[in-house]
């Protein structure tokens, strides 16, 4: 057997209200980069399940910068630390340079993809400059008072950069050795939260939270003129230079990403996000970027974390770019796409839905969880969730939308499983509740332990209790459930149970990271020696034929098993950073698709199954 990674479908950048997200494109406008949880992603802009994903940095990311010959990314975090790696495997670090004793929030390279300045949050100073390669000094950064938000450095000799920052003012630096020349300070009033040179070196534009856009000679760094006075009405958040050096498009709190003439001053181009009249501030932009390709997309990201794509001319975005910035915590593959569809659920509550063969996720239309998504279960066409906001929601499949009002539970749930006539088992706090596959209630068990999760399978209901066994039910008429046996092998508490399709078998995984396998019906253990996993098993899903399961654990790993050679299994290692939260089997049971702590979702090829 074996098992190798065959796509990525990256997370969504990370974002924070009222502060800017940096995005950056490669010199060819092939691909974005952005920060998200404790990696960088590199995302293809064409092909949405063709990403990489740099996972070297020990903390939370805050920015990562293609440099101008493409073939490195220089990436922050909020450590203070910066990166230098190769963006061609996104593997192999160049270096790890201590730049502040806070978090970075912007990175810049020079023209000739040597030098970087990089700035944020500090306490004995809020930025650097050193050389890529070695991190030697070239320069200091100096002026600013609080944080600075925002570098960029001129692509042209004489090396010029700026720096703005929360006090109001703008810094001009002239290098190299790169040194503190000049200081404009009046002209924003408020925090000044983006800077640029144009390509060609000629222009210079600052934005900030007064919605005001200043240009700049780009080589003194005099004050020229305002451009669009009164035409943004919230926080600019972005701004980004197309390659003509002509114009540059700025991304703002107030939903809109606009296209501005340097010459003239004039908004040649307007996009709101959002529908007219609607007042959430999820659809606020909060950075931006002018990717340098053939079709010169515009990348403008909102607050939800969606990536929007223009192009001058369309009125309505070219495509919206969904998917998840907080932890994975539930996968399920939809019952009537043959393996080719999976649902994802994350820690804030949102809800995507994926096509494993593009790679395209959409959200649901309709009110999803507003809290952690607990588990999925997938039945007659439709998906069943429960989450931490204590509701059953349901999911038509064929419509991608969110059906009626959701189901208030009785109390927090620990998870759902769903029988293939639509019968619907959910654990609570202290009971067991059966629902219909309208979501209607026909029975309630009350129990004596505390459920940690609940599968099941024909007339069989199996519970993980805390007290390390693993309870089995016979369901009757009416939703009644009557105990049958009791499984006491676990020496933890058991976290995740699954019935194989047939229902001939029930693997129970435990908080130690044992899997015992029991024959229902005599209850006796089929193996136990699927014991790889290091920390808690977070899920395990089985193949259709029930011969082998893929589970996914806490120490970050996938395991693929066979039931005939329990000692004959294969390791995916380190498969999502902070765990695995979610696996199954897709596409013909060939391949194995799993979910995680770094919110993405990773599609593996499995082979030779025996």
């Amino acid at each position: 057997m074996s098992i190798e990674l065959d796509k990525i479908f990256a997370a969504s950048p990370a974002t924070t209200r009222g502060q800017p997200t940096q995005l950056s494109a490669d010199p060819k406008g092939e691909q974005i980069a952005f920060a998200s949880g404790k990696s960088i992603f590199l995302r293809s802009l064409t092909n949405p399940s063709s990403s990489k994903q740099y996972t070297s940095h020990t903390t939370t990311t805050t920015v990562a910068k293609f440099s101008p010959s493409g073939f490195y990314v220089a990436s922050g975090d909020i450590s203070g630390k910066i990166r230098v790696w190769d963006s061609v495997e996104a593997v192999n670090t160049k270096g790890e340079y201590p730049i502040i004793s806070g978090r970075i929030t912007d990175i810049a390279w020079d023209g000739d993809s040597q030098r970087v300045i990089a700035v944020g949050d500090g306490r004995e100073r809020f930025g650097h400059c050193i050389t890529a390669d070695s991190g030697n000094s070239v320069g200091e950064v100096s002026g600013h008072s609080k944080v600075i938000n925002a570098v960029a450095i001129r692509q042209q000799r004489p090396l010029r950069a700026a720096t703005v920052s929360d006090d109001g003012s703008m810094c001009f630096l002239h290098g190299a050795p790169f040194k503190f020349n000049s200081k404009a300070t009046g002209l924003h009033k408020g925090f000044v939260q983006g800077t640029e040179f144009s390509p060609d070196g000629s222009w210079m534009v600052t934005v900030g939270s007064d919605k005001r856009i200043q240009i700049y000679d780009g080589k003194t760094g005099e004050p020229l003129k305002v451009v669009g006075e009164g035409v943004h009405t919230g926080s600019i958040l972005g701004v980004s230079w197309n390659k003509d050096s002509k114009r540059f498009v700025t991304a703002s709190a107030d939903k809109t990403v606009r296209v501005w003439d340097v010459q003239s001053g004039e908004n040649v181009a307007t996009w709101k996000i959002g529908e007219e009249g609607s007042s959430n501030p999820q659809d606020q932009q909060v950075g931006v970027v002018w990717t340098r390709g053939p079709q010169e997309i515009i990348v403008s990201l909102s607050l939800s974390g969606d990536l929007n794509y223009f192009t001058v001319g369309s009125s309505t975005p070219q495509e919206v770019i969904e998917g998840h910035n907080k932890s994975v915590t539930a996968l399920s593959v939809t019952s009537n796409s043959n393996g080719t569809k999976v649902t994802t659920g994350s820690f804030d509550g949102k809800v995507v839905a994926w096509d494993i063969g593009t790679g395209v996720g959409k959200a649901p239309e309709g009110e999803a969880h507003s809290n952690q998504v607990v588990q999925f279960a997938s039945a007659g066409g439709r998906v069943y969730s429960v989450g931490w906001d204590d509701t059953l929601r349901i999911i038509d499949e064929a419509t991608n939308l969110f059906l009626a009002s959701p189901v208030k539970l009785s109390s927090q749930p620990k998870g759902i499983s769903a029988s293939s006539d639509g019968t619907i088992a959910v654990a609570l706090n202290s009971s067991i509740a059966i629902y219909d596959s309208d979501g209607k209630l026909l029975g309630e068990t009350p129990v004596s332990y505390t459920p940690t999760t609940i599968a099941i399978s024909g007339s069989y209901v199996a519970v993980g209790a805390d007290n390390n066994t693993v309870q089995v039910y016979n369901l009757g008429s009416g939703g009644s459930l009557s105990s049958t046996e009791k499984l006491t092998n676990s020496t933890a508490t058991i976290s995740t149970l699954s019935f194989s399709p047939e229902g001939k078998h029930l693997a129970a995984g435990n908080s130690s990271g044992k899997i015992v396998v029991y024959t229902t019906g005599s209850w006796e253990v089929a193996t136990d020696r699927w014991s790889s996993h290091t920390a808690r098993v977070l899920s395990i899903a089985w193949n259709k034929a029930g011969t082998h399961a893929v589970s996914g654990g806490l120490d970050t790993n996938v395991f693929v098993w066979s039931l005939a050679k329990p000692g004959s299994r294969v390791k995916a290692a380190n498969a999502h950073k902070d765990g695995v939260y979610g696996v199954a089997f897709v596409e013909g049971d060939e391949k194995v698709v799993s979910s995680g702590g770094d919110a993405a979702v990773k599609v593996w090829n499995v082979k030779n199954l025996q």
